[in-house]
């Protein structure tokens, strides 16, 4: 049942169940209506009443009488008085009568409310009901003495307290085309013309409303001397009848089958372009059960099916629709519940879905690469976020000493280019962080650097996290994976603890290295990357491959530039530095006012040798700053023992160590690497092994120049 029916249907229920006597009378005196009250106090059906007059209730009114009445309540809007009225016994009773002017459906009626004398002091109560009713306030201007006279439904329809609000010069403030309130308010006043118009307004609050604005002249010795008018809030009724209007324009012109099915499984109505698709004439369709539309479909299915409608109300389905030459097709059906006039109906919409359903399968892999494109940029974001978060660049790197400079110079000359770069070193050395000076400073900083340490991956997932994996490949993956090396297409990524890398595995990653391709878990289709490989370690590759841990084409796939990443006590010069950059740090994450390092905590850590490198340091400094209080950090309990320190004077690192003595081995062979008295025979390694150690310790035969 559509909304403004709705509300007739209740207005008139409320109407008919009223205590007081209500009856509608034509300009004829014919009974248009009368509630159950008015039937029962006087004694006819209702009926029976619509078929009497008024001068069949009151036999004393004359018909001149009744056609002033009419013009009284009409000019006025209403009256007040008393008369009597005969029951169907004969009886004659006084009654005071309340008479309002209104209009129902282009009808003018009066509409009288009628109380014994004994109940007439209710009259009042009964008019401001009936306005509340209908949503109508009416006014009374007086144009000899200006005076204004406003019912209380005015008040409320404008949101206004104050009824000077509600003069004709005031009012039309509130109206959205004040020009036309205007012309109409002066075309009564000057020419007695009656206005009847359904303009619309905003309210003293903003709120948009609809009103039905009548007025009435009262001309006295040819002239007006009052205004009579009524502001009914119609809202309600034009919204209904806008969406009415527009549900029907949009039936009449969708694309879209409609149908409207009865519980009986016959058609209440259908829209034109359910004719036009089914290719049926719009008469021979209008005639047709469901049944007939679909020979799948039966009672006993249907009856459930309307049983499931009433209580879900609405839902969606795939269906296969047939035409009438039997050729079918897919659609989607929009079902929906609706009680109208006491019929249980199914409003259900189609829509041919044959293109959607022929796209769907070229959508399924388009969305799939669309989701792993989607995770890689996710990925990506997040891995770049990182990286601002944390602030690495080539500036960040602490740097005072000369040894460590010769370090930076390396990763200087090595950062623009494309070349695959192994970083060696002890553990917290800060091997991660040239990694990052690297990319940063190299023609692709604009895309990602993938950071993977091979050390803390699971055996069992490392290939799926460098290299991806397709749905179903193996148990757990209920979605594609991008890989690391696909993240860091026309990126960098950073092979931390490459020694840790399995054996099985490193295939792979020789060939990724060799032509920039691999193959994903469970794919059949080969990834072509340009990804440039930063690989770390802390560990002796070399002795590695002695032992069969690590493959040697992979290392000097590798090795192609080399760094060494000297410790921390090879670059003491930098320690007070580091120490003053952590202090400054942490303070700040601790909310403490740590400015400096004193003399003596400055030369308590230069003496220590730092195994743990620059991390052993930091963590120091960390430990320092929450145990310790004020503005400069003095010695304490969170330095190292005394055993821990080193005496006066500096040992030889292990490297240096080495070097020196693979010098001392090559002058006792005059330099000669392999065969049976070569170095290589000597230290008890092969000859390969042995060149790549002394490129990486930087070690070359001098050759001195004879002078003349």
């Amino acid at each position: 049942m559509s909304n403004d029916k709705l509300v007739i249907q209740t207005k008139n229920w409320l109407v008919d169940n009223l205590p007081y006597e209500v009856m509608w009378m034509t300009k004829k005196g014919n009974i248009e209506y009368a509630n159950k009250a008015f039937c029962k106090g006087l004694g006819y059906s209702q009926k029976e009443l619509l078929s009497l007059t008024i001068y069949d209730i009151n036999p004393r009114l004359q018909r001149d009488e009744w056609r002033d009445h009419w013009e009284e309540v009409s000019t006025q809007g209403s009256s007040n008085f008393k008369t009597y009225h005969q029951k169907k016994s004969g009886k004659l009773y006084e009654v005071e009568v309340f008479a309002q002017f209104f209009s129902n459906n282009g009808k003018k009626l009066i509409c009288a409310i009628f109380f014994e004398i004994t109940e007439s002091s209710f009259y009042r109560n009964v008019l401001t009901a009936a306005e509340k009713m209908v949503h109508a306030g009416g006014w009374k201007l007086n144009l000899q003495d200006r005076s204004l006279i406003v019912t209380e439904e005015t008040f409320k329809i404008f949101s206004v307290s104050d009824k000077e609000e509600i003069r004709p010069e005031n009012v039309i403030k509130f109206f959205d085309h004040p020009t036309k309130l205007k012309t109409l308010v002066t075309g009564a006043l000057r020419k007695a013309e009656v206005y009847d118009e359904v303009m619309s307004i905003k309210d003293a609050e903003g709120k948009k409303k609809w009103l039905r604005c009548t007025g009435q002249p009262i001309i006295v010795k040819d002239k007006v001397q009052k205004l009579i008018g009524v502001y009914q809030d119609i809202t309600e009724q034009q919204s209904n009848a806008e969406s009415l209007k527009l549900f029907k324009e949009v039936i009449d012109h969708s694309n879209d089958i409609v149908f409207i099915w009865q519980e009986d499984g016959s058609m209440l109505h259908c829209s034109d372009s359910a004719a036009h698709q089914l290719q049926y004439d719009t008469e021979e369709l209008s005639k047709l059960t469901i049944y007939d539309l679909d020979s799948r479909i039966d009672r006993v299915w249907w009856k459930d099916h309307f049983e499931d409608i009433k209580k879900r109300k609405n839902f969606r389905m795939e269906w296969i629709a047939t035409r009438k030459d039997g050729t079918k097709f897919p659609v989607e059906i929009s079902v929906n519940y609706l009680f109208y006039k006491g019929l249980h109906l199914n409003c259900a919409i189609l829509r041919d879905i044959s293109e959607r359903k022929k796209r769907d399968l070229e959508l399924t892999e388009a969305l799939e690469e669309v989701k792993s494109l989607k995770n890689q940029l996710e990925q990506e974001n997040e891995y770049l976020q990182e990286e601002i978060q944390r602030g690495l660049n080539f500036e960040n790197i602490i740097c005072k000493s000369k040894n460590y400079a010769t370090v930076l110079k390396q990763v200087e000359q090595v950062a623009p280019t494309a070349t695959t770069t192994l970083i060696t070193g002890e553990s917290g050395t800060g091997k991660e962080l040239l990694a990052s000076a690297i990319h940063q400073n190299s023609n692709r900083k604009e895309r990602p650097l993938i950071k993977v340490n091979c050390a803390t991956l699971p055996k069992d997932l490392i290939e799926s996290e460098l290299f991806g994996h397709k749905k179903g490949a193996f148990t757990g993956a209920v979605e594609n994976k991008v890989g690391k090396f696909k993240l860091a297409d026309e990126g960098t990524l950073f092979l931390d603890e490459i020694g840790e890398l399995p054996l099985d595995l490193q295939p792979k990653l020789l060939r990724v290295l060799q032509e920039g391709e691999f193959d994903p878990l469970g794919s059949t289709k080969t990834e072509k990357v340009d990804v440039r490989i930063v690989a770390a370690t802390n560990r002796d590759l070399q002795a590695m491959i002695e032992n069969g841990k690590f493959r040697e084409d992979l290392f000097y796939r590798l090795n192609v530039f080399p760094i060494y990443n000297i410790p921390l006590r090879e670059r003491r010069e930098d320690i007070p530095l580091l120490a003053q950059f952590f202090l400054e740090k942490y303070s700040a994450k601790a909310g403490k006012y740590f400015k400096k390092l004193s003399k003596a905590t400055i030369e308590a850590l230069m003496k220590y040798s730092f195994p743990g490198n620059i991390r052993e340091l930091e963590n120091l400094i960390e430990r320092a700053v929450i145990l310790e209080s004020g503005t400069t950090l003095k010695p304490g309990d969170w330095l190292p023992e005394v055993k821990t320190a080193i005496a006066k004077g500096d040992f030889k690192s292990f490297e240096e160590t080495q070097k020196d003595y693979i010098i001392k081995v090559l002058d006792y062979t005059n330099w000669r690497v392999s065969g049976p008295s070569g170095a290589a025979t000597i230290l008890d390694m092969k000859a390969k092994t042995l060149f790549a150690k002394m490129k990486r310790l930087g070690i070359e035969k001098e050759v001195k120049v004879k002078s003349r």
